[in-house]
């Protein structure tokens, strides 16, 4: 049996995080593992628990900060941990900035929440 996906959440709603949450805890195998929603507590909260995610999920508009910051932050992180954008903003612009930072997937809120449910099941499956 496969442990859960441990999941680092950086998203500044409080009703779109925790429903996020919920569906993707009952459809997929993720586990919650913490949660930003600005760029300085997430960078920091991902440099000092660097082993303990296999895969952020950032929304690019935040409280405080970007979300590109956040992404920057994972640049140097190992090759099976994943990052992925959520964001109602998910223009070719940015998903080629994006894509230019590493990112593994980029995901449109409004219309791409199935996707990201079979990104994370794809993940959880290859581990």
């Amino acid at each position: 049996m496969h442990t859960s996906l441990k999941t680092y959440i950086v998203e500044d709603n409080v009703t779109i995080r925790e429903n996020l949450i919920g569906t993707l805890e009952e459809l997929t195998s993720i586990e919650a593992v913490g949660y930003a929603e600005a760029e300085n507590e997430a960078r920091e909260w991902l440099h000092t628990h660097g082993r303990e995610w296999e895969l952020a999920i950032v929304d690019l508009f935040l409280k405080q900060g970007s979300g590109l910051g956040v992404v920057q932050e994972c640049l140097q992180r190992e090759p099976h941990q994943k990052v992925v954008v959520l964001s109602n903003y998910a223009t070719p612009d940015i998903r080629k900035r994006c894509a230019e930072l590493g990112v593994d997937a980029v995901f449109d809120k409004s219309n791409e929440i199935d996707a990201l449910v079979d990104f994370c099941i794809a993940q959880a499956a290859s581990r």
